[in-house]
């Protein structure tokens, strides 16, 4: 089976990190970096365990591009 590489972004809430995929909705934590990516790359194994699961071409974005929106606090 051939692997792709899949775009996660994480970031801290609180005591804990949050790791998600891009293009994905899928999403693990951890107590640090390392752990939450390791944990999310865990869910995204058993998810693809079932050969009858594909994650579709259209959702994985080629080259995302973080950018930062603000809200005004109320």
């Amino acid at each position: 089976m051939s692997r792709k590489a899949l775009p996660a972004i994480v970031w801290k809430e609180g005591e804990w990190f949050v790791a998600k995929t891009v293009g994905l909705e899928l999403a693990s934590q951890g107590r640090n970096k390392k752990e939450a990516l390791d944990n999310l790359q865990e869910a995204l194994d058993l998810l693809l365990e079932d050969e009858g699961v594909k994650i579709p071409p259209a959702s994985i974005p080629q080259k995302p591009e973080l950018n930062r929106v603000y809200t005004q606090n109320t």
